[in-house]
């Protein structure tokens, strides 16, 4: 199989996050530290090193997904991935930072210099602070499903920023319906996470991050194991259907 090739039509969400719990399961506390450091090593450094943090997360559970030891010093292999990963960082965060640009540098500003706002111009500002919120944050889901296997293209296929963006984006399209399940227990999952007591969040990262490589696994099946998975559902459409 090459690079580049996937497969459509075999995201399963309830599987996914069967089989993702099943890889951490037996190291959960370790790939836990391990995300909960690398986040943390990505902000502190001013996100500047959050994409190679990212690729040495994924690349620790890639090893416990295929059933290999992980170590904590594994995150940091990451850092190998440093220059391709950037993009991807760009676009992660890029629409927080033009949001910022857009709402709260001009009110800090106003503030700033004293000036005071008519009841109209604050509804106004208001309004528009909240309209341009929402399709910021429209434009963030969307693009951060499209480019859901981005980072583990990178780790898995060796892949440039650009490229990745591109493959991910085209295997999201062909599975979106696929990946939109898996958003959505996803996002219930998250939701009983912040039920308990909100840092519950916390603890359900890992199993979130095991399903999105479970199914990009799927997706993108290992290199030379190919063989051993079935034929998508699309490749039986139109069979029976000619002359006999």
């Amino acid at each position: 199989m090459q690079q580049t090739e996937f497969r459509t039509g075999v995201i399963r969400p309830i599987e996914c996050f069967r089989e993702g719990w099943e890889a951490i399961k037996p190291n959960y506390w370790l790939i836990f530290v391990i995300t909960i450091v690398g986040v943390l090593i990505g902000g502190i450094s001013a996100y500047i090193f959050l994409g190679a943090m990212v690729c040495g997360i994924y690349y620790c559970y890639f090893r416990a997904l295929d059933g290999e030891s992980v170590e904590i010093q594994h995150l940091f292999r990451g850092l190998s991935f440093f220059w391709p990963s950037l993009l991807i960082t760009i676009l992660v965060i890029g629409p927080a930072v033009l949001l910022i640009g857009l709402i709260y540098v001009p009110l800090l500003y106003s503030t700033m210099m004293g000036t005071v706002l008519t009841e109209k111009e604050l509804y106004t500002m208001l309004a528009s602070a909240l309209v341009t919120e929402f399709v910021v944050a429209l434009v963030m889901v969307c693009l951060h499903t499209l480019i859901i296997f981005s980072f583990p293209l990178i780790v898995d296929r060796g892949l440039s920023g650009w490229q990745s963006v591109i493959i991910s984006a085209k295997a999201v399209w062909k599975n979106l319906g696929g990946v939109t399940g898996l958003w959505a227990v996803g996002f219930v999952v998250a939701l009983i996470g912040y039920m308990a007591f909100c840092v519950g969040i916390y603890f359900v990262i890992p199993l979130l991050l095991a399903s999105n490589v479970a199914a990009y696994r799927k997706v993108f099946p290992k290199i030379g194991a190919s063989k051993n998975f079935p034929p998508s559902p699309e490749e039986y459409e139109g069979l029976g259907t000619g002359a006999v």
